[in-house]
């Protein structure tokens, strides 16, 4: 062979081994940190440097990569720690960092962006073990976790989440609280726990989140549904949602979700589950307004402003005020009823019992942050013969799980009772007919503590 030939050959040959050589040390200087194991529609993979290509089951995910679907896309990711991401159609999710060592999972550092639209984040190991390192951001909100499944929905102005298991920390962006920052923010935060059936929501011109009933049932038919419509979607029939929806029908009705977690998909022909009952919850969705206690001869105000948008059955001082006596209190609250200066309750009461009209509770944890609990029940009975008085509420909340609060003591004069231990304070009164009770509570826990108010009318 031509000896010139041989250089030119040899050369060529050492400047493509030199080229795959650097693919390689490309790739593997970046190694993947998970995985597309589903695609319905069409959804795009934006790596930080290089060309959009279309999405398919198998696709590498790497960090500083973004996932983009179309009005009609649905993707699901299975991370290297076994976390799993759904991003619903329409949405744009960024993944700024995912460090994951086997060896050292408490070690991870997670942080996704929602730029917009809808995803469902299930935990993995990396989130479990380092919840301080985990963040999930919004163009208005950060979001940290407590180990969770949850969902997100979120646009330029306004974010919405809900919690499947475990807790999540709402807060917005602040010099306390950057977005490049990690975990849970504390400041004008609110945390949202799995079975409290509320929403998070906030929007631009809010200074903090507030909590929201939940207005969709959760209908296990609906699970099915989703499905079949992600299908649909993916074949061009394509049905408008709003964010609003959308963060609820995720929660509710993602089956495949939940078989990619299993690993597994359930036999068809698997009985259907049992309905669930879901607690009631009697903190009102909505604040009272002067107009809606106009009747109640018990009124709980307020000192000052309160704890803002978590306050939910007290008004200002001056709207509970007029024509109204104090009884109870503490530094936060008072409870007024109606007197006119009179104090001596009707003669005659015997045993009553109350039922349970309304309430609000908190949890303050040991960093300072005041979330809502649910007040799920509970029951009231005083005794006007021996002037006597026993209560029990069921409460719950992500921190302390199903709790339930009793307290038994003395009713004096005036319809007042109260009691106290060395980690445990309640006082109320009753109006003067009887037919009314309300009291404070408060209790010291190991770690934090608890704090709320109670209204009840009487059974009979």
């Amino acid at each position: 062979m031509n000896p010139h030939l041989v250089r030119i050959l040899a050369a060529t040959l050492t400047v493509c081994m030199a080229s795959v050589g650097h693919a390689e040390m490309a790739s593997d200087g970046q190694s993947a940190v998970g995985e597309v194991s589903l695609v319905l529609g069409r959804a795009y993979l934006e790596p930080e440097s290089g060309r959009r290509q279309l999405l398919t089951p198998g696709t590498p995910v790497h960090a500083s990569d973004r996932i983009v679907t179309e009005s009609n896309g649905h993707v699901h990711i299975r991370f290297v720690d076994q976390a799993l991401v759904s991003v619903r159609p329409d949405s744009r999710l960024y993944i700024v960092e995912y460090r994951f060592d086997p060896a050292d999972p408490g070690q991870s550092s997670i942080k996704l962006n929602l730029q917009e639209g809808v995803t469902r984040s299930i935990s993995g190991q990396g989130a479990s073990a380092a919840r301080d390192r985990f963040r999930l951001n919004t163009p208005i909100a950060a979001i940290g976790v407590r180990g969770t499944d949850f969902v997100v929905s979120a646009t330029r102005d306004s974010v919405r989440a809900l919690v499947n298991e475990g807790a999540i920390v709402l807060a917005p962006f602040s010099s306390d609280c950057t977005a490049d920052s990690f975990g849970p923010c504390v400041v004008n935060a609110v945390e949202l726990a799995g079975n409290s059936m509320q929403i998070a929501e906030m929007d631009g011109n809010a200074g903090m989140p507030q909590l929201l009933a939940g207005t969709l049932d959760r209908e296990p038919d609906m699970m099915q549904s989703e499905v079949q419509a992600a299908i649909a979607d993916s074949q061009g029939d394509v049905e408008e949602k709003t964010a609003g929806t959308d963060v609820v029908l995720e929660n509710v009705t993602s089956r495949r979700v939940q078989a990619d977690v299993a690993g597994m998909t359930a036999p068809r022909d698997t009985p259907p589950a049992p309905p669930v009952v879901t607690p009631v919850d009697f903190t009102p969705a909505q604040p009272v307004t002067v107009a809606t206690v106009t009747e109640r001869q018990l009124i709980w105000g307020r000192w000052a402003g309160g704890l803002g948008d978590l306050e939910r059955i007290t008004l200002a001082y001056a709207d509970s005020r007029p024509d109204r006596d104090i009884t109870v209190g503490n530094s936060q609250y008072v409870l007024f009823r109606d007197g006119n200066g009179v104090t001596k309750v009707q003669e005659g009461l015997g045993p009553i019992s109350f039922s349970l009209t309304s309430a609000q509770a908190f949890h303050s944890s040991e960093s300072g942050s005041i979330t809502a609990m649910a007040v799920n029940g509970g029951t009231l009975d005083i005794n006007f013969v021996n002037n006597q008085f026993s209560t029990q509420l069921n409460l719950n909340h992500s921190a302390t799980g199903d709790m339930v609060f009793s307290a038994a003591g003395n009713l004096f004069e005036g319809g007042y009772f109260h009691s106290r231990s060395a980690t445990e304070r309640i006082a109320g009164a009753v109006s003067l007919d009887g037919k009314e009770a309300g009291y404070f509570f408060e209790k010291q826990l190991e770690s934090g503590g608890i704090q709320g108010l109670t209204l009840w009318d009487r059974n009979n």
